[in-house]
């Protein structure tokens, strides 16, 4: 197999959950553990039942552009998502609702 196809086979990079992210699951009273979707970030657990599976792989998310980029482009960015996201990140117990409260 040549480098290019063995990249396209390659395991995808699994996400790692931040701090910024346990704590925001700690102040809405879930858990959150890697997603066993490879193309999700986030499993949401609540009394050990599954509720969602939030945030697709491959784009950044509010504490990953703060590490990358600074606070500054993090708030951009954050102002960007809840303006695209403004229909569905309101409406509790959806997967939307969970990517807002715990991703950004």
């Amino acid at each position: 197999m040549s480098n290019k196809t063995s990249k396209l086979y390659a395991s995808p990079k699994r996400y790692v959950i931040t701090n910024y992210t346990r704590k925001q699951a700690k102040k809405m009273g879930v858990v959150v553990k890697r997603s066993e979707n490879p193309a999700k970030k986030l499993d949401v657990y609540k009394d050990g039942v599954k509720i969602s599976t939030c945030g697709a792989m491959g784009y950044n998310d509010y504490p990953t552009y703060w590490k990358k980029y600074g606070k500054r482009f993090a708030d951009t960015r954050r102002k960007l998502y809840r303006q695209r996201h403004e229909k569905d990140r309101h409406i509790k117990g959806t997967d939307g609702y969970y990517a807002d409260k715990l991703l950004w």
